[in-house]
């Protein structure tokens, strides 16, 4: 906990810090320690010598990571370039196009030391297959901002990726002359190659729409599936199962486990030479390690193939698989690794909602073992018991990872726990377990049936979810609450599962901050990154003024406030091809000007006119009479600043700005919008 504590510390920092005091002071702290130790110090003295300790080792460590993951960001680019390099691999389907990431060996107009190691660039048309050497011409930027003051920080982990920029082509990809890739990077090509191949053949097999849900469960491509879709497993709570984390490895490690461990038993010579339980230990490695790579290793699968290996180490090291204590050195070896994980959703979530399963777990009464029952009694007293314990465990889950879905999706499925009810069953014992099977299977040829019956499962998932998704008042908006409240929510929690006996209820009214938190007043005003889109509070809605661009950005922040994003009226409002105002005076508090070149003196007069906010996205030089006593943000405030969130205070304004609430960090350049497809 002090560990992960002081990540999160170096991450809420707004300025970067210099190493040397960082490890100076885990030095010192650390000494300070082993120096009360040695003099038989009480454990009063030495823990909390040691929790110090760790917290300065988790700055520490986060910084370290930061150095070591540093590469050249790209610039924001006013003219398209040429881009040439290597296809490492494919990305989910973005808004306007498939999503490839590119080692780029040439950026025209960057020297070799300034081009990025990685982009992410959006292409029309089929994408070219991982290892092709590709030509484009596009716009490139640095990684997109976060949509809104405190939101989710794109850049921040494109920086922890390796991706130094965002492309989007404006021409066909075409094919291009390279000279051989590195070693590893061909490695890494043809591993990919073959996880797209599996991929393409998985579809094939069980066709786009159930075929695309099974792929990105076995390889990670979110290629094939619809929006509609994605919208679906959302809105019924059952999206977790389509990004390949902690449930997958734990289902396809566990499957295996058991499947071997059977088989030894079933064995009786080998079973007196050998100890099944290591045996199946080993194999769940392997396991979960081929399923490492067929997934592509992104952030989460990394993270829930540490945790499972620890538990089969444990088991190899005749020591408690499913413990607090593993789940500890789970979670020590995933920050030491990746600090940057203690920000992310998925490592808060997965590691609250296990922590929470370990504690049931620990509290849960043993099971009365029946003696010379009727075989019907037992087998209906063990449905009861196992639908006990799934109601409980997706309760408890659930409960645990409550405060994250609330403050960072801003979304509450109010059937998910029915949902995933229904859902276990299939996942669990079916459609994982022959995903596993079909893929491990496919490249042989003998994949079909393994794959039909887990198509079978995909399409009663949808079923299931489609249904739930579609009952009254399925989803429910929370705005989210101030940063400080997922701190002690995140305290209440562990608190909850790590004290023992009656005091632990203590944590619960923490747990519940972010939910009883009050909320300060929605902003009046949001203009985006760039000044491309902009909305206005009404009664309870977000008035976009360009309904569909940027339409992820415009329902990241209408959501985080609490607000239905809505279209403006068609009538009263006057909109050309560069801007929009309202044609009453002051009927609206924005006017909008999305034109890359400034507007002429007449018509900005035109728009201070209309409006006491007028946004401009190119550079004004020099502003009319008519601006006197209106608040006129340009270019240059959205180049130093970001996206912004404006209060109305009397005849003034309060302005929150992206780059205020980001800091200056190594991964806080901004970048035009316009062309960031960050909402895939």
């Amino acid at each position: 906990m002090a560990f992960g504590g002081g990540c999160a510390l170096y991450f809420a920092l707004k300025s970067e810090p210099p190493l040397w005091p960082l490890l100076l002071a885990t030095g010192v702290t650390a000494a300070a320690w082993l120096g009360a130790r040695r003099r038989g110090l009480s454990r009063r003295w030495t823990l909390p010598l040691l929790m110090l300790a760790c917290l300065a080792g988790g700055v520490a460590a986060a910084k370290i990571r930061t150095l070591s993951v540093a590469g050249p960001i790209a610039p924001a680019m006013s003219e398209p370039t040429v881009i040439e390099g290597w296809v490492v691999d494919i990305d989910s389907r973005g808004e306007r196009g498939a999503r490839l990431v590119i080692a780029p060996v040439r950026v025209r107009g960057l020297e070799p030391e300034a081009t990025p190691i990685r982009l992410r660039a959006t292409v029309r048309g089929e994408p070219p297959p991982p290892g092709a050497p590709v030509r484009l011409f596009a716009i490139l930027n640095p990684p997109p901002a976060p949509a809104a003051p405190g939101a989710y920080d794109f850049g921040r982990n494109a920086w922890f990726q390796g991706l130094g920029g965002s492309a989007f082509a404006l021409g066909e990809t075409r094919p291009a002359v390279l000279d051989d890739p590195p070693w590893r990077l061909r490695m890494e090509m043809r591993v990919n190659a073959a996880r797209f191949a599996l991929a393409q053949a998985i579809v094939a097999r069980l066709g786009e729409r159930t075929g695309g849900v099974a792929a990105a469960m076995t390889t990670g491509h979110e290629t094939w599936i619809s929006p509609e879709d994605q919208q679906v497993m959302r809105d019924s709570g059952l999206a977790h199962i389509l990004s390949i984390s902690g449930l997958h490895m734990a289902i396809v490690g566990g499957f295996v486990f058991f499947a071997v461990r059977l088989g030894v038993a079933a064995w009786p010579w080998l079973a007196l030479r050998v100890s099944g339980k290591k045996v199946a230990a080993w194999a769940g490695l392997i396991a979960v390690g081929a399923y490492l790579i067929v997934s592509g290793a992104p952030p989460p699968a990394e993270r829930a193939a540490i945790t499972a290996s620890i538990a089969f180490l444990a088991v190899l090291l005749d020591r408690q698989a499913i413990s607090m204590h593993a789940l500890a050195v789970a979670a020590f070896a995933v920050l030491i690794l990746q600090p940057e994980a203690i920000v992310t959703p998925g490592f808060q979530m997965s590691f609250a909602a296990t922590a929470a399963l370990v504690a049931l777990a620990e509290s849960w009464p043993p099971r009365t073992r029946e003696i010379s029952a009727p075989w019907p009694i037992v087998w209906a007293q063990r449905l009861g018991n196992w639908l006990v314990i799934a109601v409980m465990a997706s309760l408890v889950a659930g409960l645990a990872t409550g405060p994250f879905a609330m403050q960072h999706f801003n979304r509450t499925a109010v059937y998910g726990l029915a949902a995933n009810l229904l859902t276990a069953p299939v996942a669990d014992f079916v459609m994982l377990p022959a995903l596993a099977l079909g893929a491990a299977l496919e490249p042989l040829g003998l994949g079909a049936p393994f794959l039909w019956v887990a198509g079978q499962g995909v399409d009663l998932m949808l079923a299931i979810g489609q249904g739930v998704a579609g009952l009254p008042g399925a989803v429910r908006t929370i705005p989210s609450a101030p940063a400080a409240a997922l701190p002690v929510a995140f305290i209440g929690v562990l608190f909850l599962c790590l004290w023992r006996g009656r005091l632990r209820w203590l944590g619960l009214p923490l747990a519940l901050a972010v939910l009883i938190w009050p909320r300060p007043p929605a902003p009046d005003v949001w203009i985006g990154d760039g000044g491309t889109n902009a909305a206005f509070r009404m009664e309870g809605h977000a008035v976009v003024l360009r309904p569909g661009v940027r339409q992820f950005a415009v329902d990241l922040w209408s959501r985080r406030r609490g607000l239905e994003a809505t279209a403006r009226p068609a009538e009263g409002w006057t909109c050309s091809r560069f801007s929009c105002a309202s044609v009453a005076r002051d009927a609206a508090p924005l006017a909008l000007w999305w034109g890359r070149r400034a507007p002429s003196s007449d018509q900005l007069a035109a728009l201070c006119a209309q409006a006491p906010i007028v946004s401009v996205r190119a550079v004004v030089e020099t502003l009319p009479s008519a601006c006197d006593g209106r608040l006129v943000l340009d270019g240059l405030d959205y180049a130093r600043g970001g996206a912004v969130e404006l209060w109305g205070e009397g005849a003034s304004w309060r302005a929150l700005w992206t780059a205020r609430a980001r800091g200056d960090r190594p991964w806080s350049r901004q970048g035009d919008p316009d062309f960031s497809d960050s909402g895939g």
